[in-house]
């Protein structure tokens, strides 16, 4: 009996949550909730094939690019996110055209095009380009803490948990205006761009911290998770 409760008690302990170490508490209102009670907004960014614009064009995209830098008042952050593309959906809708056609020489040609785009993904590993601009919001009575109580801020949750609705609505107010100020002068440079929702944020972010599950295991729609 002592010998086996000496094994036990040897067991290593389970160490601290990988959470613990994340940046993020929260992601609600189409934001995502920093620990240290700041706020961050996702912007998905169409891009340029700038190599077929003329020289004349060029030149306007980088005058247009440079007075946007320039004009910015906070940071913003750029982030390229190359993966390999996923054409599930794609498959999918193949397979149920098939089903649905019947002329037997059509159903062929589906499936012979199905077996085609799925080798040739396959084989050509086509990576899929995705751009994200991060837009942030920090408070005044966050930028006038020193370094230690910020410091201490992103170490524990504490600051996020603290947040009255007042300050939520302040967060979501002012991210608003900044994602639609962007918004407009990406629009200038001949950029779309759409803010990720609540829903596309988990998503996002799910995908960048669980890379290897991402392809095998697909979230639920977050709506749904909270009414069960």
């Amino acid at each position: 009996m002592s010998e086996m409760q000496s094994k036990q008690l040897a067991k290593p302990k389970p160490g601290p949550s990988t959470q613990r170490y994340l940046d993020i508490a929260e992601i609600r209102d189409d934001m995502v909730i920093l620990k240290d009670g700041t706020v961050r907004a996702v912007l998905l960014v169409s891009s340029i094939n700038f190599a077929l614009k003329s020289s004349d064009e060029q030149e306007a995209i980088i005058q247009s690019y440079m007075s946007f830098l320039n004009g910015l008042e906070f940071p913003v952050q750029i982030v390229i996110q190359s993966r390999k593309m996923n054409i599930d959906a794609y498959m999918n809708h193949l397979n149920e055209q098939q089903k649905k056609t019947a002329n037997e020489l059509l159903r062929a040609q589906i499936s012979d095009y199905r077996t085609f785009v799925n080798e040739l993904v396959e084989l050509g590993q086509i990576m899929q380009k995705r751009f994200y601009l991060v837009l942030p919001y920090d408070p005044v009575t966050n930028k006038r803490k020193n370094f230690f109580a910020r410091l201490g801020d992103a170490l524990s949750p504490t600051a996020a948990a603290k947040l009255n609705q007042k300050q939520i609505a302040d967060r979501v107010e002012q991210l608003s205006r900044r994602s639609e100020m962007i918004a407009g002068e990406l629009s200038s440079m001949g950029l779309g761009s759409a803010r990720l929702d609540t829903q596309a944020l988990i998503q996002l972010y799910y995908e960048v911290y669980n890379p290897d599950l991402f392809d095998t295991e697909r979230l639920n729609d977050v709506s749904q998770i909270m009414h069960e």
